[in-house]
This record gives structure tokens, C-alpha cells and sequence, in this order.
């Protein structure tokens, strides 16, 4: 299974994605006695691409393209060995300093982070990795779609970042408008101020 993975490869967009964080495995006392407790093995794959904003727009073209971000994730989790088979491994996102969904503590310019831990029980210990922390794209769409099944000992989690589309962007004509449109405002009211 994971040979069949690795032999898949990587496409054009994607990169190979191992960044593999420390995590305790919490149930891991309630059977490490019975046990040999191990890592499961993985082939991740991280999807990036161009984001052509605004800014991008006007600072980059197609020879000279803006840095490539993350736009996804495919994780492909192997548990050949699962002593309980009925229970699916799961997957929960866990963001540090108490920081809620939605909220940024980063930089500006650069992205929040969180970990997401992949849990399956015995014999396998839990399983994370740092990904941006963006929203995903639930739609059913082939290639921009979500996944998220268990079959054959392979969980595989495959999903894409939503492309936020900021009204920030159009600020600036925005701007624009209303200073002219003010300008409009106080000229009418000093002509007709004028002829009285």
C-alpha cells in the first residue's frame, strides 16, 4: 500500500510534506504493555501554487511569478496493523496559546499555523503535523474537492485551503471614489453658496 503511494509520486503543483511535529499519544498507558507502540507510516503530499491578488497582479507576471503559497494538503496515513479494525482513525486540529478558529496572531504577511493529529489506537502512536491555518474547501469538486475516508488500513485526508477573496483589495478605489464624491459634494455646496 504505501509503496503503491510512493511510486504515485508527486505532481506538478505538490511537494512532499514530512514535517512531522512531537505529539504524546494520550491512551498509549492503556495498552503499551500488550503492544509494541510505533509510528504509522505516511506519503504527504503539500499542494502549492501561485496566488495571483491584487498586489501579485500588479508587482509580478508569469516570468517573474510572486512566491508559491500553500494551497492544500493530501495526507495519506498507513495502519496495516490496526488491532481494533471497526474504528476508523481520526483527525482534530489543534491551535496553540488559546487562540480560536478565525483568529490571527501572526505577523502580518505571514500565516497561522496549527497542528493537525491524526489518532488511531493500538498499536499506533498519534500522529501531527504543522499546516497553515486557513479555512478548508468542503466542496465536492475533483480536484479542489475534499476527501476524507478509511479503507484498506489507508486514511487519507485530502483537502484545499479556500482562496480568500478580501474586500481589503479594493480599498484603494474605494478610497478613491468617495474623496472624489466628497470633492463633488462640497464644490455643489459652494456654488450654490456663492449665488445666494
Amino acid at each position: 500500500m504505501y509503496e503503491r503511494e510512493v511510486a504515485r509520486g508527486v505532481g506538478d503543483n505538490e511537494e512532499i510534506f514530512a514535517g512531522e511535529e512531537e505529539v504524546q499519544t494520550a491512551s498509549k498507558s492503556q495498552w503499551s504493555n500488550k503492544y509494541r507502540p510505533r509510528k504509522p507510516r505516511y506519503f504527504n503530499r503539500v499542494q502549492m501554487g501561485y496566488e495571483w491578488n491584487k498586489y501579485n497582479q500588479t508587482h509580478y507576471d508569469h516570468d517573474n511569478p510572486p512566491p508559491k503559497v500553500v494551497q492544500g494538503y493530501k495526507f495519506n496515513i498507513f495502519y496495516p496493523d490496526l488491532i481494533d479494525k471497526q474504528k476508523a482513525p481520526t483527525y482534530r486540529i489543534e491551535r496553540e496559546g488559546g487562540r480560536k478558529r478565525g483568529q490571527s496572531f501572526a505577523p502580518a504577511g505571514e500565516d497561522d499555523t496549527c497542528l493537525i493529529r491524526f489518532i488511531a489506537g493500538a498499536p499506533y502512536e498519534d500522529l501531527a503535523f504543522r499546516i497553515v491555518d486557513k479555512e478548508w474547501d468542503y466542496s465536492a469538486k475533483r480536484e479542489r474537492g475534499f476527501k476524507s475516508s478509511f479503507e484498506k488500513g489507508i486514511l487519507q485526508l485530502h483537502f484545499q485551503l479556500k482562496k480568500v477573496y478580501s474586500a481589503i483589495s479594493s480599498l484603494p478605489s474605494l478610497l478613491v471614489f468617495w474623496f472624489n464624491f466628497w470633492q463633488y459634494l462640497v464644490n455643489l455646496h459652494s456654488v450654490k453658496g456663492g449665488k445666494s
